[in-house]
């Protein structure tokens, strides 16, 4: 009894410190930039009150939401492999919801129309479940993690030269924009775009935070869950359906993000020291919010006034990470 108590005040401090870091991290984002802002400047300048609120308190909340979501992609994806460098990125599942997305975009906006959240983010979950279908079917063709994630890269490589041939036909106007958005980036962001996602981010949450004691049970594997009771056959097509949304809204909004989806689960476990779903799915969203606030923060700051993409500041700290569990899950085989 005291060590499953001791077990669950670290569970909790894990995920305190996790919070606490959020808070931290969005102050930070909010305050510092190519114009320094004092929180006690505020109130005397209508300036700096605009920057803040239309510009990086969206950004900053968008980060927090949008990192949180591929972190807890990557978990799911995870989960329903089997596999501990599955993630939305690596899987080729990103890269299909950029493709029908720079799609619709450049359909759309060669003839002025503007598109909605609501289609990009239904384009990029099309997109999604598309390349989640290839990779299913290929799961089932080959056996091994490496050719799993070989497959999954190659998607992602026919994928992105498709979106890239896209882009070359698009508007000269509107090359920028897509060019900077499938790289990935937080730019841009508005209140509109954050209701949007946190909407669809917090329902798809709840969804999953629900499924926790199934997940525990399937984690152990497949026979065992269905001995427990549980629909294995639903909780795969639920996995299926929530990660590709999660990876659609992320992507509708701030293009292909790597590495988060795959180095955080990671980073999460060692720090809870536990891989049970009920504490893994609110401190895995935590963490990745941690992680891309702080690499958005460099992102925007390390090369001021030039803006890295978020892509290349996550792989540096990510990549690591990958690297490191494939050398200790190759040691243990």
């Amino acid at each position: 009894m005291n060590q499953q108590n001791k077990r669950i005040k670290r569970y909790i401090a894990a995920c305190v410190i996790l919070a606490v870091g959020v808070a931290v991290f969005m102050v930070l984002n909010i305050c510092i930039g190519s114009v320094r802002i004092h929180l006690t400047d505020l109130a005397e300048d209508e300036t700096l009150r605009k920057i803040i609120w239309d510009i990086r308190m969206p950004r900053a909340f968008a980060v927090l939401i949008l990192g949180g979501a591929l972190a807890l992609a990557g978990y799911l994806l995870q989960t329903f492999f089997h596999n501990p460098i599955a993630g939305p990125f690596v899987l080729g599942i990103s890269s299909g919801a950029k493709m029908v997305v720079a799609l619709v975009m450049v359909f759309f906006l060669g003839k002025s129309i503007r598109v909605s959240s609501a289609a990009m983010i239904l384009a990029a979950f099309v997109g999604a479940m598309l390349s989640m279908g290839f990779v299913l079917l290929m799961s089932r063709k080959i056996q091994g993690m490496s050719m799993l994630v070989v497959s999954g890269v190659m998607i992602g490589y026919i994928c992105s030269a498709i979106t890239e041939l896209v882009v070359t036909f698009a508007d000269d106007a509107d090359i920028v924009n897509l060019h900077n958005w499938s790289q990935g980036s937080f730019s841009g962001m508005t209140w509109d775009n954050v209701k949007v996602m946190t909407v669809v981010v917090a329902v798809t949450f709840v969804v999953v935070f629900l499924l926790a004691k199934p997940l525990s049970a399937y984690q152990l594997g497949e026979v065992y869950a269905g001995n427990l009771g549980v629909n294995v056959r639903t909780l795969r097509i639920a996995l299926v359906i929530l990660s590709s949304i999660l990876s659609a809204c992320i992507v509708a909004f701030a293009g292909p993000i790597s590495f988060v989806g795959i180095a955080t689960p990671h980073l999460v476990k060692k720090l809870l020291g536990t891989a049970e779903p009920i504490w893994m799915i609110p401190a895995c969203f935590l963490g990745g919010s941690v992680f891309c606030l702080f690499c958005d923060l460099l992102a925007r700051t390390l090369l001021a006034p030039t803006e890295l993409s978020i892509s290349t500041v996550t792989a540096v700290f990510g990549a690591p990470v990958v690297l490191y569990v494939m050398v200790e899950r190759r040691r243990r085989s």
